[in-house]
């Protein structure tokens, strides 16, 4: 039922941000404070009764849903942002985009060791910069519970790169 609502509420851009690519943009979600709603419901019937001790959320679509799941399982919420972004003692880890390369980074009293974190973002497309969160995750002794997306896109096989953290990957919305 919410899969066919946000079928309808995302939209399509076609060469954004780059010839060839049809970005999936979410902002018509922002804009349904009903559906908004119903997409954090969803998100916290699918967890509430997994063993999670954190929500991670990648910069900075991350932070749109991963904030209020976070705060309806009253679990912490971390943020993984782009270098030079968060202001206390940092950890960072170096990865490439489809085009290009970057430095993501959490603060490193923002988890502990062998914390449940399930990692989410809006969009699953390659993996990479969700393999980046799962990396950044274990390098602070925390463990991944699992991957959360608004949108997956299957046929670039991002998942294929974030099962060797954790079997559980979900989306609410598959193309």
């Amino acid at each position: 039922m919410i899969e066919g609502k946000l079928r309808s509420a995302i939209r399509d851009i076609p060469d954004f941000p780059m010839e060839g690519v049809v970005f999936k943009d979410i902002t018509p979600i922002m804009m349904d404070a009903e559906l908004s709603n119903e997409v954090v419901e969803c998100l916290y019937q699918k967890y509430k009764d997994h063993k999670i001790d954190a929500v991670a959320g990648i910069e900075s679509r991350g932070f749109l849903f991963g904030y209020p799941l976070a705060m309806k399982l009253k679990v912490p919420f971390v943020l993984i942002r782009k270098k030079g972004k968060l202001p206390y003692d940092k950890i960072s880890h170096d990865y490439d985009l489809e085009y290009g390369s970057a430095t993501i980074e959490i603060h490193t009293d923002a988890l502990n060791k062998n914390d449940h974190v399930l990692i989410h973002d809006d969009l699953l497309a390659t993996g990479g910069s969700a393999e980046a969160a799962g990396i950044l995750v274990e390098k602070t002794g925390a463990k991944v519970a699992g991957f959360d997306f608004l949108v997956s896109l299957d046929f670039l096989n991002g998942a294929e790169k974030l099962k060797k953290f954790s079997d559980n990957i979900a989306n609410l919305v598959a193309y």
